[in-house]
This record gives C-alpha cells, sequence and structure tokens, in this order.
C-alpha cells in the first residue's frame, strides 16, 4: 500500500486542488480518500482497477465535501473555461509519465490512442494550435509569431478542439472516473 500512496499522491493532489479551494481542504480530502484504501485494504476486499477506484473515491470524497459545505454545485460540472482548463489539466497529468505502474500504463495508452482518434478528426488549424500549446508547450505568443496569425484567433481555435476534445472523450473520461 505505499507504494500505491506514493506513485498517487501527486495525482490525486492535482485532481483535488483544482476542484477545493483551499489547499487545506485538499489535504483533508486527500486523507481520506488514502484512509478508505486503508480500510478496503484492512477489509481485504480486491481492488482490480487501483487507479479507476482511487479516482472514484476522490471524486466521491470531493462530493461529500461540498455537501458537507452546503454548496450546491461543483467546478466540474460547469462547462465554461475553467471546465476546458481542468479537464485538460486532467488529461496532462494522466498522459505524463510521472508514476509509471502497469495500470497507469495502460490507461495511458488508451487515453493516448483515444486522444489521438479524436485530434486526426479535428480541422487542421485547431489541431495544430492544440498539440503546439498543449503536447509542446508552446505559447500563444510563440505560435502567432511563427504562424502569423493573431493570439486571439489562435486561443479561439484552442477552445474549438478543447470544447470537441471534451465532448469526443467524455464517455472515456466518465469511465475511467467511475469504474
Amino acid at each position: 500500500m505505499p507504494e500505491i500512496i506514493r506513485n498517487y499522491t501527486g495525482y490525486l493532489k492535482g485532481y483535488i486542488r483544482q476542484r477545493v479551494n483551499s489547499v487545506e481542504d485538499a489535504e483533508d480530502v486527500l486523507q481520506e480518500v488514502f484512509y478508505q484504501l486503508a480500510e478496503t485494504d484492512r477489509l481485504m476486499k480486491p481492488i482490480d482497477q487501483i487507479a479507476a477506484w482511487l479516482y472514484t473515491v476522490t471524486r466521491n470524497r470531493i462530493v461529500d465535501f461540498y455537501r458537507k459545505k452546503k454548496t450546491t454545485s461543483l467546478p466540474e460540472y460547469y462547462y465554461d473555461d475553467d471546465a476546458d482548463e481542468s479537464t485538460v489539466e486532467e488529461m496532462r497529468a494522466l498522459l505524463s509519465d510521472n508514476g509509471s505502474t502497469p495500470e497507469t500504463e495502460y490507461l495511458r495508452s488508451l487515453v493516448w490512442i483515444e486522444l489521438e482518434k479524436a485530434l486526426s478528426e479535428l480541422p487542421l488549424n485547431q489541431r495544430e494550435v492544440f498539440e503546439m500549446n498543449e503536447l509542446q508547450g508552446i505559447s500563444f505568443k510563440e505560435i502567432a509569431e511563427m504562424t502569423g496569425e493573431p493570439v486571439n484567433t489562435l486561443i479561439s481555435r484552442k477552445r474549438y478542439a478543447v470544447l470537441y476534445l471534451r465532448e469526443r472523450l467524455q464517455d472515456l473520461y466518465d469511465d475511467l472516473l467511475t469504474y
């Protein structure tokens, strides 16, 4: 179990911090997740897909946290610019090479396959901006200098790409987080 905690702490902290405003509250949620993991281990209940289980428990703990605060909604369910960024951040965290386990490698490969399919469906100008900005880490200003396109046009293209990718990958995203 210490290996699981070591491998997933960074991912889960990032996931929680995007949804919970204070660092202290995020730490509390993370502790509750690991407490539930310890309880499951103590009861010797097998967990088939640890990553999916951890993200499901984490999401449920966040929901419980907001219920306790009597907040009526969660940021993850809104479809605005903040949701675009959180979706991109979650995908970026999953696609990164940190904390490799056989399960994360498998999940990562599934996401990459689906992402590549979805990217190939985008108009070329949207795909290029998304790939340059998100996958290669090139700023909009640098892309504008390279392509001669206005920064606002590039931002708009990326936004359309993100909206499409979110919709296109939503089923996969839901499957990963609700298993």
